[in-house]
């Protein structure tokens, strides 16, 4: 199963970004705040970061990892349990999967994302120097 888990990949890339995620941890994408929603490039960061699941916290790159065993219903479990501790309506778990499968599914295993809004991007691993 594809999926998005944070990586620290092409952090740099743009002078906003950050990454406050554990390495490898389960990313969902929370809706923005209007300042978000206004620019990505916001002080908040709500509009161009992913959330992770464990840690509450936001990175500005995802990277497309397949996660074989691991089922949709592990997934939206995972989902339902993050959202309720940071109080989103956990009962949305199995749509936000979905959603978030979808958008996994469009990109090949190890492409690196960065998000602005609701646009979604595949950022360019710079190569090896040499």
């Amino acid at each position: 199963m594809k999926l998005l888990v944070a990586t620290a990949k092409t952090q740099g890339a743009r002078e906003n970004d950050f990454d406050h995620c554990v390495e490898g941890e389960l990313l969902w994408v929370a809706p923005p705040c209007g300042d978000g929603e206004s620019s990505p490039d916001s002080r908040c960061g709500c509009g161009r970061a992913f959330g992770g699941l464990s840690s509450h916290r936001g990175t500005t790159t995802a990277l497309v990892a397949d996660l074989p065993g691991f089922t949709f219903s592990d997934y939206a479990d995972a989902l339902r349990s993050s959202l309720a501790a940071q109080g989103w309506p956990p009962e949305a778990a199995e749509d936000v999967a979905t959603d978030l499968l979808a958008l996994a599914s469009e990109w090949e295993v190890g492409t690196v994302l960065e998000r602005r809004d609701d646009w979604f991007a595949e950022r360019l691993v710079p190569a090896p120097p040499g």
